[in-house]
């Protein structure tokens, strides 16, 4: 399976107060990637309907290691692990590859895409030309993605009880302080 290439160029600006590149601006570099990889890329190879429009219908982003601002630029790999009737997902690594071989993860995430009809205003089916186009760097999720995402699930369950339980020690605490007032 290929996967696209992109090197993303480090800003200054992309740091936080932490200094580390925000989470947020992970999201501007995937759109740098996906743009790179669905407009240029497929454009290239004929499948430029792409171009004419799209939304993001989900992000999922695991960070695995902060990235620290430096003059080279960071690799973003991208392929597509599902082609539906009027959707996609691609997926992305933000990493480095050292000299021996040794790759440091930095961000895994995935994204839903639609393709949409910018002049009716609605999602539109992906052509055969593109189905062509994203079938050249599909790979079926593996068993360590999903994996992940059950992980992922139980995490946001686990903080979403958490939530909920804090949220009604301090009701209690109100409570309390108000009957004692």
């Amino acid at each position: 399976m290929a996967r696209h290439i992109y090197a993303c160029p480090l800003r200054w600006s992309d740091m936080d107060a932490f200094g580390h590149v925000n989470n947020v601006v992970f999201l501007r570099y995937l759109e740098e990637a996906r743009i790179d990889f669905m407009f240029t890329q497929a454009a290239a190879a004929g499948a430029g309907e792409f171009a004419g429009g799209s939304v993001v219908a989900r992000h999922e982003i695991d960070y695995k290691v902060p990235l620290v601002h430096r003059p080279e630029p960071v690799t973003i790999e991208t392929w597509v692990t599902r082609i539906g009737g009027a959707s996609l997902t691609v997926c992305y690594e933000v990493k480095d590859t050292a000299e021996d071989g040794t790759e440091t993860v930095y961000v895994r995430a995935s994204t839903i895409v639609v393709p949409y009809d910018l002049k009716a205003a609605r999602p539109r089916r992906i052509s055969p030309v593109e189905r062509e186009f994203l079938s050249r760097f599909t790979d079926e999720a593996d068993e360590a993605d999903e994996a992940d995402a059950r992980d992922a699930a139980e995490t946001v369950e686990t903080a979403v009880e958490t939530a909920g339980e804090a949220a009604r020690a301090h009701r209690q605490l109100d409570q309390a302080a108000a009957v004692a007032a």
